[in-house]
């Protein structure tokens, strides 16, 4: 299988952010890392922990790795850049070229960039995939025809994007910028879109019914995605972060939305964390317990999702399409 939805950090990440610090906590070990080593020489370990986790893998061969852009205004000043998510284009290159089996590279672009258009040609012509946008946390209109010649470019390579769809813990996220209406002017210009996260939100004030497995607290936008990717040929879903909490609930109903599984795409979005005792999915305690003894965490989630979703499925294949790999 490949994992659609990897995420790389800065290379200046010293893990300060009160959430870094829990994450680390609770969840560095079983996401494969040493949490001494992780705070002492934060981007080294994490590279080398993700690096040798997708090579110990039984279930990943390859996964799709980006970083994500800095926010900026109309003149290109950086208005922000977290330094634990905001990895750079160019160092997502460098663990490419040195891993170049198992990385399938996305370079992140800020279309407010002025030299945006020439950056897709640079990342294009080194072997890059496709793109990942964060508009939530760059705070742009993605509807804005402004960005037409950005999305034709991208067209033009044959390149997929990914766009955020849904609540946002790690990064600012506007909710403006969060819904589905978001991928409307990408969509009607035939570019191949993929909306990450099944467009599930939650409201925190309102956490124990977003824990609800009954499909009548889901989302409106979550079912609202699942007739989209029904209507338009050029638009995928993936399931990274399905594991967390909030979003575990659907996989019972996501798993019997057949109509739809030759569009949804295998993904974890690692390094997020999960768990598998504590969480809203179906499945008896036993097949948990089962699964928190798997060391890897690419194998952990996979188990998870293999519940749901059997070999046979569409879902781990589709990426194939995604990318235009053929069949």
């Amino acid at each position: 299988m490949v994992d659609m939805h990897v995420h790389l950090l800065s290379s200046e990440v010293g893990f300060r952010r009160f959430y870094d610090k829990l994450a680390i906590m609770f969840f560095a070990r079983r996401l494969g890392a040493n949490p001494r080593r992780l705070i002492k020489n934060s981007y080294e370990e994490y590279v080398n922990t993700l690096i040798k986790s997708v090579k110990t893998s039984k279930k990943i061969k390859k996964i799709t790795l980006f970083g994500i852009d800095e926010k900026i205004d109309e003149e290109g000043k950086i208005l922000h850049k977290d330094n634990t998510v905001c990895a750079s284009n160019d160092d997502v290159s460098d663990i490419y070229k040195k891993y170049p089996d198992i990385i399938i590279p996305f370079f992140s672009i800020n279309p407010l960039r002025k030299d945006a258009l020439k950056l897709i040609d640079k990342y294009a012509d080194e072997g890059f995939k496709g793109a990942k946008f964060m508009q939530n946390y760059w705070e742009i209109d993605t509807n804005d025809e402004k960005f037409i010649p950005y999305y034709e470019k991208l067209k033009e390579k044959n390149l997929p994007v990914i766009f955020h769809i849904g609540s946002e813990s790690s990064l600012p996220s506007n909710k403006m910028y969060e819904s589905l209406k978001m991928i409307e002017l990408p969509l009607k210009l035939g570019l191949k879109v993929i909306a990450a996260h099944m467009a599930l939100s939650y409201e925190p004030l309102k956490m124990a019914r977003a824990l609800k497995r009954n499909p009548k607290y889901y989302p409106k936008e979550y079912f609202t995605l699942i007739e989209m990717l029904k209507k338009y040929d050029n638009l995928y879903a993936d399931i990274s972060a399905i594991l967390t909490p909030v979003r575990a609930k659907t996989l019972r109903h996501l798993s019997r939305e057949k109509e739809i599984h030759h569009k949804l795409l295998y993904a974890s979005d690692y390094p997020v964390p999960f768990s598998i005792m504590l969480n809203s999915y179906d499945l008896p305690f036993l097949k948990r317990l089962k699964f928190v003894f798997e060391k890897n965490p690419f194998d952990r989630y996979a188990l998870v999702i293999g519940e749901y979703f059997p070999p046979e499925s569409a879902i781990y294949t589709n990426y194939k399409k995604a990318l235009s790999l053929g069949e």
